[in-house]
């Protein structure tokens, strides 16, 4: 297996702990341990008493208890905790894929999504997303890609890098589609239960479809990152006792602090959602005005759901704009090659609180005349 470098995460080895703001951000605004410590009195307690041996391999059974809570038809044995979702993408690829088959990919994407397969010897195919229908899948596409060797499919919503959220009638055209031709569906749902209208949250993809593999993960929604705890959910048996020879290799088993402060805010998971989707609301203003205002310079559609959107540089160079703008202003946001994109776009984040300030930055920066500054 020969894996190409993780663009996005070498570029945020160079950037992301020496730039001022990090308005590319994919996650929510972080929390303090004590402030999940405070959500339960007896959480504090069980942590300075907890025993730092080795935690069980698929995860603390009341953890997965908690995290089964999120889905309506799962049960803790069908849980698989990681080490974040990178390592549950990874142990899903390999456990499940092998030189010569194809796997069909949402695209533009989260590079491990496709890398992996692609290292393992599989042939990728993308599907597409049209920025000129809001960032929208047509399953006709979706159906022509399907080749006799296909295996899985994987789908993103909400999506990274762009806000999309997939509308119902879409969400199961492709349940239809890959159950129809016996595929697994791989659904990265790292981004769930932060729609901005809570009506049109989809179902979890393993809730609806048998064949389906659902991601969850501690960093996006809940803030928190740090935790380095993320999940599969599905009924697939072969596929959880396969993922689970894989993650034998890796890392084992996960951190029990972190095990027991996931858990704790897993159980109060609203409180931590309520706070980072009121960050949202106000963020997405904040960037609507400021396209609005620069509608000259930028396109974008804006996000439905999610803590990113994908807006594109009408003209000039987007990888020299990124450039200059952190060594001048030390505002970071991601050029659209990091995610195989070529359209000229870029990431941004709307989950921290500091996006205001550095929209000032930004701002100020687009009003003097343009030249790359040394280092």
């Amino acid at each position: 297996m020969k894996l190409s470098p993780f663009k996005l995460e070498r570029f945020f080895a160079r950037y992301e702990f020496n730039v001022r703001y990090v308005l590319c951000a994919s996650d929510c605004e972080t929390f303090f341990v004590r402030e999940i410590l405070s959500l339960e009195p007896e959480a504090e307690a069980r942590c300075l008493d907890l025993r730092l041996g080795y935690t069980e391999s698929a995860g603390a059974p009341s953890l997965r208890q908690a995290i089964a809570g999120l889905y309506t038809t799962i049960s803790p044995e069908e849980i698989l905790v990681h080490s974040g979702a990178e390592e549950a993408i990874f142990a899903f690829m390999v456990a499940t894929l092998k030189a010569g088959d194809h796997i069909i990919v949402h695209a533009p994407c989260y590079q491990s999504l496709a890398e992996v397969a692609r290292g393992l010897g599989c042939q990728v195919s993308f599907w597409q997303a049209d920025e000129k229908r809001g960032w929208a899948l047509d399953p006709r596409d979706l159906q022509r890609l399907i080749r006799p060797y296909t295996r899985v499919v994987v789908i993103n919503v909400p999506h990274n890098p762009t806000g999309y959220l997939m509308p119902r009638e879409v969400f199961e055209e492709v349940h239809r589609i890959t159950q129809k031709h016996g595929l697994i569906l791989f659904s990265d749902e790292v981004y769930r239960e932060l729609e901005y209208d809570p009506t049109r949250r989809l179902p979890a993809a393993c809730d609806v479809n048998p064949n389906a593999v659902s991601l969850g993960v501690m960093s996006k929604a809940y803030g928190l990152p740090g935790l380095r705890i993320g999940w599969i959910a599905t009924h697939r048996q072969d596929v959880l006792q396969a993922m689970a020879v894989v993650k034998d290799y890796l890392t084992i088993c996960n951190s029990a602090p972190a095990e027991v402060l996931a858990e704790v805010a897993l159980k109060h998971r609203e409180i931590l959602l309520e706070r980072n989707r009121d960050i949202l609301r106000q963020n997405l203003a904040h960037w609507t005005e400021f396209f609005q205002r620069h509608s000259d310079q930028f396109a974008w559609v804006p996000p439905q759901a999610g803590s990113v959107a994908f807006p594109r540089l009408l003209e000039g160079d987007v990888e020299e704009f990124c450039d200059a703008l952190v060594m001048k202003t030390g505002v970071l946001l991601a050029p659209g090659s990091l995610f195989e994109d070529r359209g000229n776009h870029f990431r941004i984040g709307l989950g921290r609180r500091y996006v205001p300030e550095a929209l000032e930055l930004l701002e100020s920066f687009l009003q003097v005349p343009k030249s790359l500054p040394t280092l």
